[in-house]
């Protein structure tokens, strides 16, 4: 049996393999833009806008390329569009456009300090060690047991470490808030945990509540320890340490609101004009705000020690030492599948008892190194790593995993794939769902249908990589699933979820949404991301875009790698009623074979009904956006009539084997000479004022850099894929975007 010594030796071993990496390679990369030289005195400071808000923590080191110049650095403030940067090498003083990186591999370090205490202290190495070997002997009365909620209880008074399996919808949250606040009623102390804020407040919401009902709320005794608290906890803000700071000190809290609202305006300014006396007011309020933040401080600490339930991360657990030098009764670690072992280790170092809890068929850790123990120990969970998994291909649970089995959320349309094929029938669906899930799934698009494939066979060569990450993008797709969430959203959707495995598709929506959605999207809850944001949240209404098509020659890694059908289970999982797919059937039936989930998912709808063609987009079109219109492909009159209203430029793609008719070439020679025209095409075009000799796999026309038509009826176009529909979106966002393609 492996010494808990030499866990702590290969799980230190792995993190400081995981931080070289990061340190060497950078990790996640943002574009950020018109950077600013705000001091060169001792260290270069820039202001720079940003596309989206990327709310990196303070402090964190980055580091920034442009062109071929590079430098590390740090975060200053990351608020809103707006970040500040301290920099080594000075860049001048204007940066058009660089590229920001970076990785938290700092809080990688601070966890290699907490498992250095680990090993100098017994009484956390033996809770180590019951986590990583549980007990074949459960000692908690059975007998007793009369619900789920009361058997958690029992499980975690009587045994030391308990792994909860908790498959969506299965009612987690509910079972993990009661237990807590059964421990809670007897005076224990109770750390709450997890990898995410928002898995932190999901939990922390449902047990005050639970509190509050029970008239046992006792202002103080429940603490939100850190993070940007978000509208979850909207009903619950006295629990954390904003809302009890400004009761305690109303002036202080009055100081940094203050200071937030002049440094909001200041970065406005700094935005629409720089001068050198809002950046040296800006820097000034930043040296404020520290010192307020200092004050701060030493409050929050206080309130964490006189609280009996504290909830916060595990980035922020291992970093503050108001948390992780105290002692607690119970540890509950929620989501626990997308932590890395060593942070589930050290969540169990800090209480008596501990709860484990999370679905290991949702979504593992990330990590980017390929080094092998990087791969062990924080590439896999912690419920595979202690063994509590080992026996489920033979139909037995470990003693010490509690299955939670009966779902809630999804309508049975949806589940039936997941209870299957995902949870080897081992879940059920609860009574409840056959019917309180059918005023979703009326809703258009596909009334009455709770899942539906949206097939984009043979309609072109829309899926490409994004040149600076590499990620797809499939605007074709895109565009389909914007009117799908355009549908929902008409019908009474108020909560609608979009989902694709790749980032650039997820930024290209969530840039969309932002420009042409706003007045739609008040009010209602549309999130744009990637599969790893939506795990622990679900939506009445998913839309899944699986961007994969040709040109690829290939199925992206997401859905066909080790970790796909994880990706997969999550993607369908979020969804109450109504799980609309968007996706190239015939790309999936040549490039994915049978075994993998995608393909067993596609195989499934088609057996079941639950497709529907292109050829169909009419049938289920009813509420046509005025930024986004779709007409008949060979309907060219609407398209020639945009074509003439060109003001000032007109783009026009030509791919191999396309050529433009007699009526095209007519139009854009006799165009007015002040429009200018660009075709990008292998072939020569003479009548053109710039030539792009580019190859690029599909067409499109864009007029004026804010309309594009894509599905055009080109000569050559019909031999490719029919021309059932072309669809013009007027959004200067996305038309820049994919100019910087070519």
């Amino acid at each position: 049996m492996t010494t808990t010594k030499t866990y702590i030796k290969e799980w230190q071993q792995a993190l400081q393999e995981e931080i070289n990496h990061l340190k060497k390679f950078g990790g996640s990369r943002y574009s950020v833009s018109n950077g600013r030289l705000l001091s060169n005195d001792s260290s270069y400071r820039y202001y720079f806008d940003t596309t989206v808000a990327l709310r990196l923590p303070v402090g964190s080191f980055i580091k920034l390329e442009w062109g071929t110049m590079k430098s590390s650095g740090k975060v200053l403030s990351s608020e809103g569009r707006g970040i500040i940067l301290e920099l080594e090498h000075n860049f001048g003083d204007l940066i058009p456009n660089a590229n920001l990186l970076h990785d938290p591999w700092e809080l990688l370090e601070q966890l290699i300090e907490r498992l250095d205490e680990i090993k100098k202290s017994k009484q956390k190495r033996l809770r180590v060690k019951r986590l990583m070997n549980p007990s074949m002997d459960s000692k908690h009365p059975k007998e007793k047991i009369k619900s789920n909620v009361h058997e958690l209880i029992l499980r975690s008074k009587y045994n030391a470490a308990t792994f909860v399996w908790g498959p969506p919808g299965t009612g987690k949250t509910y079972t993990l808030a009661r237990t807590a606040a059964n421990k809670y009623f007897k005076k224990n102390k109770v750390l709450i945990l997890s990898h995410s804020n928002q898995a932190v407040d999901v939990l922390m919401s449902e047990m005050t509540a639970f509190i509050k009902r029970k008239k046992r709320f006792k202002e103080g005794d429940v603490l939100r320890y850190g993070g940007n608290i978000g509208e979850t906890l909207s009903l619950h803000q006295e629990i954390t340490t904003n809302q009890l700071i400004e009761k305690q000190d109303p002036l202080l809290a009055k100081d940094r609101e203050k200071l937030v609202e002049e440094r909001y305006h200041l970065k406005q300014d700094l935005a629409n004009s720089f001068s050198k006396r809002d950046s040296d007011n800006l820097l000034e309020l930043e040296a404020k705000f520290s010192r307020i933040l200092e004050k701060i401080r030493k409050k929050e600490v206080q309130l964490v020690k006189d609280a009996f339930i504290v909830g916060t991360t595990l980035a922020k657990a291992a970093s503050d030492s108001a948390v992780y030098e105290a002692d607690y009764d119970i540890v509950i670690l929620d989501e626990a599948s997308m932590a890395y072992v060593p942070q589930a280790a050290f969540a169990a170092s800090l209480g008596k008892r501990v709860i484990i809890c999370g679905d290991f068929m949702q979504l593992p850790p990330i990590a980017s190194s390929r080094n092998s123990l990087v791969s062990e120990w924080l590439k896999e969970d912690v419920f595979h790593k202690a063994g509590v998994v080992e026996g489920l291909n033979e139909g037995k649970l470990h003693p010490q995993l509690f299955l939670l089995k009966e779902q809630r959320r999804m309508h049975p349309d949806i589940s039936a794939f997941t209870n299957r094929y995902i949870y080897q029938s081992l879940v059920e669906d609860h009574e409840s769902v056959f019917k309180s899930r059918d005023s979703i799934t009326a809703l258009a698009p596909f009334k009455g249908k709770a899942v539906m494939l949206l097939d984009t066979s043979f309609t072109g060569m829309h899926c490409i990589s994004d040149k600076t990450t590499n990620s797809r993008f499939n605007l074709w797709q895109l565009l389909l699933s914007f009117q799908v969430i355009h549908e929902a959203n008409m019908d009474g959707a108020t909560s609608i979820g979009y989902v694709t495995p790749y980032r650039a598709q997820a930024n290209l929506m969530e840039m969309l949404l932002e420009e042409i959605y706003e007045k739609e999207r008040s009010g209602i809850d549309i999130i744009a991301a990637t599969v790893h944001r939506f795990q622990g949240s679900e939506r009445d209404v998913m839309v899944f875009d699986t961007v994969d098509s040709a040109p690829q020659d290939r199925a992206g890694m997401l859905v066909t790698g080790k970790d796909s059908k994880r990706l997969m289970n999550v993607a369908i999982t979020r969804t109450k009623g109504k799980f609309i797919q968007v996706s190239d059937r015939n790309f999936i039936e040549r490039h994915i074979y049978k075994g993998r989930t995608l393909r067993q998912l596609v195989d499934h709808q088609v057996q079941n009904n639950q497709t529907v063609t292109m050829k169909e987009i009419g049938s289920w079109i009813r509420n046509q956006h005025p930024k986004l219109r779709w007409i008949h492909a060979l309907k060219v009159e609407v398209i020639f009539r945009d074509l003439r209203s060109a003001k000032s430029s007109i783009t026009i793609c030509l791919p191999e084997g396309i050529k433009l008719s007699e009526e095209w070439n007519k139009l854009l020679t006799n165009r007015d000479k002040r429009i200018k025209l660009t075709v990008i095409s292998d072939q020569k075009w003479g009548k053109c004022d710039v030539w792009m000799n580019e190859s690029f796999p599909f067409p499109f026309m864009m007029l004026d850099d804010k309309v594009l038509w894509l599905g055009l009826p080109f000569e050559g176009v019909r031999a490719i894929n029919p021309p059932y529909v072309a669809a013009r979106i007027s959004s200067s966002r996305v038309c820049e975007y994919l100019l910087k393609q070519i």
